[in-house]
């Protein structure tokens, strides 16, 4: 996909912030620092619309970027930092629960791993919630760049079996330094959002009557 324009559009902390309108949105799940800005700033061939930072737990809020005008990235608040109090870390499940699970716009989660390590406690926590709700998801395995490629196949084969992962669901390996993977996540993109265009083209089947001559 050709990204001509890319905007941040709002920091948004409830659902009287979401912008407007039926564009599809996917969300960018993972640990902190796992790198999902750096995803999001590879995928639209910018340095830093979505700002990166080495410092943990820097996203507080749920980040819209437009792209294209076509669809928004929506960066979820990192889990997994020990050194946000537990008040906070309350505060942003509340705000990531609401959004997941009320907000119709969601074709996909796109759940961030770091494909050098065996996925976290969080990593498996978050891939069930996304299962258990029936919210599709797929998963971006980065920092591919940093272990060699003969290595890869095993690296996702780990990945896939802790996560519990269907033959069927998607798995992209990818680097933000290299862009391997950027076609390919793309592509995973935009299959979901045909899939959920087929859906919702599909009327709900008509209640059979029963023959009242029978």
């Amino acid at each position: 996909m050709k990204v001509t324009q890319a905007e941040f559009v709002i920091s948004a902390v409830s659902s009287k912030q979401y912008p407007e309108g039926s564009l599809p949105e996917f969300a960018l799940a993972g640990r902190s620092n796992v790198g999902k800005s750096s995803f999001i700033n590879k995928m639209i061939n910018r340095k830093n619309l979505a700002r990166t930072s080495s410092k943990p737990g820097k996203t507080q809020t749920l980040n819209y970027y437009l792209i294209n005008k076509e669809l928004y990235f929506v960066d979820l608040p990192g889990y997994g930092y020990a050194k946000v109090s537990k008040a906070e870390k309350a505060k942003w499940g509340r705000m990531m629960e609401e959004y997941l699970q009320t907000r119709e716009q969601l074709k996909a989660v796109l759940h961030v791993i770091d494909l050098r390590h065996k996925p976290t406690n969080d990593d498996q926590g978050m891939f069930e919630y996304l299962k258990h709700y029936g919210i599709p998801v797929i998963v971006v395995a980065t920092k591919a760049d940093k272990i060699p490629r003969g290595k890869w196949q095993k690296h996702a084969k780990e990945i896939r079996a802790v996560l519990g992962m269907d033959k069927e669901d998607p798995m992209v390996l990818f680097s933000a330094e290299t862009g391997q993977g950027k076609e390919e996540a793309w592509s995973a993109i935009w299959a979901k959002i045909h899939e959920a265009r087929l859906a919702e083209a599909v009327p709900d089947p008509e209640p059979v009557e029963e023959n009242e001559h029978k």
